[in-house]
């Protein structure tokens, strides 16, 4: 069993930067691949990046590509989604999720979960 937390979520302004961080604790991390999702209010949760557990190989989906930056620390447990340029559809719960046995950006395939990290983007 791996248990995720996430942390970084805030308010912040249109065009600001967020850090979100997701701490590992249990069975070691490294053997997974990692994912962010987010959750808007009254919409289905959606995938936004992914990073292999075995190389740096990422995966974004065209909504945040070239300004959400996903990396993992598996000597310390942690994985971390860097979000510049802020825009207020980018406001939602945002998920960190480990060991997927199916597609990297279906929500349905992870094992995984923590209970999330609020971020809104003001406009």
């Amino acid at each position: 069993q791996v248990q995720l937390v996430e942390s970084g979520g805030e308010l912040v302004q249109t065009g600001g930067s967020l850090r979100l961080s997701c701490a590992a604790s249990g069975r070691s991390f490294s053997d997974y691949s990692v994912a962010w999702f987010r959750q808007a209010p009254g919409k289905q949760r959606e995938f936004a990046a992914w990073i292999a557990w075995n190389s740096p190989a990422t995966k974004y989906a065209e909504a945040v590509k070239d300004r959400f930056t996903i990396a993992r620390n598996n000597a310390e447990n942690t994985a971390s989604l860097q979000m510049n340029s802020l825009k207020p559809e980018d406001t939602a719960v945002y998920y960190c999720a480990a060991y997927s046995t199916g597609p990297y950006d279906s929500a349905g395939h992870y094992h995984y979960w923590g209970k999330g990290t609020l971020v809104t983007v003001s406009s």
